[in-house]
């Protein structure tokens, strides 16, 4: 799969997540098997730029390319000197966001809120196009409501924009997360398009993964929340996909490995004292569904110190892995 000049290793992509995806969960999913992964969206406000929260998003040493930073806003202006801003600082593909549902964000009309002024939608691509020198993706959903779909027309817009891959959110901004996603929707925009089109929305397997290429022909994936906890997701739908095999999930003790090498990158990203608050929703993800897991959850959110919350993940895996041990 290509985004302008950049030939990607495969079509899996993760999804752009407010305070999940930095800088250090996107180089392991990338480790793990997905072809590109996407920022944190970056307000397109110029007072944001200097704040160390936004340098964090934009964050992008040591990962491999293509680098991609997605912002997010309602003036064509602003968003192309967020664009400029961030491909100065060595963003290789700007996201813009029309697919957030969050009422924050659409209630100054910016993220899908904009899939209901399509003229509006034209100006900002064309003038996010205009401003920089690289690739130029969107992410939308299929419309507004139920009765407003219009995500065909959003994708000739941007596609005569010069809009160079569409990721599609199979839901409407009014069905937020509920319900299930509608990929025949999908499907009609990549067939009325010639760029790129990535569907989105309840890829939880390597199986549904299989299941939405088919439906939609698609050009790839993303995936977002199936990735919490379970960065092996990419891998194994590469290997479903390449043989129709089903991988077998990673053994306790590599979950335990790879949780505490994150934990590890997580406080060499943020300092300890904000990485051990930063891991905590990802410890509870990744001990999801264990036995003990929901007690374990409750006493190791109240770990103060990075020394504290390492020793108690491995306490924790280490006694189920034992467990499982004796048991065999």
């Amino acid at each position: 799969m290509r985004i302008g000049p950049y030939t990607l290793k495969n079509n899996l992509l993760l999804a752009p997540m407010a305070g999940v995806t930095d800088r250090p969960f996107r180089q392991l999913c990338r480790r793990l098997g997905a072809g590109m992964a996407v920022s944190e969206m970056v307000a397109s406000n110029s007072l944001l730029w200097g704040s160390a929260k936004t340098r964090r998003r934009a964050d992008h040493e040591g990962e491999s390319e293509p680098r991609a930073v997605q912002i997010v806003g309602a003036d064509p202006a602003l968003l192309a000197a967020a664009a400029r801003h961030n491909v100065e600082r060595g963003a290789q593909i700007v996201d813009i966001n029309m697919g957030c549902p969050a009422k924050k964000i659409c209630n100054v009309m910016a993220g899908s809120a904009l899939l209901k002024d399509e003229a509006l939608v034209a100006r900002i691509l064309e003038t996010v196009v205009r401003a920089v020198a690289v690739p130029v993706t969107l992410k939308i959903r299929t419309g507004w409501d139920r009765a407003n779909r219009n995500g065909v027309r959003v994708a000739r817009i941007a596609e005569d924009a010069g809009v160079q891959a569409l990721t599609v959110h199979g839901r409407t901004r009014a069905d937020l997360f509920q319900g299930t996603a509608e990929y025949d929707t999908i499907g009609a925009i990549k067939a009325a398009v010639k760029i790129p089109v990535i569907a989105n929305g309840d890829i939880d397997g390597p199986e549904k993964a299989a299941q939405v290429l088919r439906a939609t022909a698609a050009d790839g994936l993303m995936i977002g929340r199936a990735a919490q906890g379970n960065p092996w997701i990419f891998s194994e739908i590469v290997h479903f996909l390449a043989t129709g095999a089903t991988r077998p999930r990673p053994a306790l003790g590599e979950v335990r490995d790879t949780l505490l090498a994150h934990l590890d990158d997580l406080y060499a990203f943020y300092g300890a004292h904000t990485g051990v608050r930063v891991a905590r929703k990802h410890i509870s993800w990744y001990s999801k569904g264990l036995r003990g897991g929901a007690l374990f959850r409750r006493l190791v959110n109240g770990a103060q110190t990075a020394d504290e919350q390492t020793a108690m993940v491995r306490e924790f895996f280490d006694r189920r892995i034992n467990a499982v041990g004796l048991a065999a």
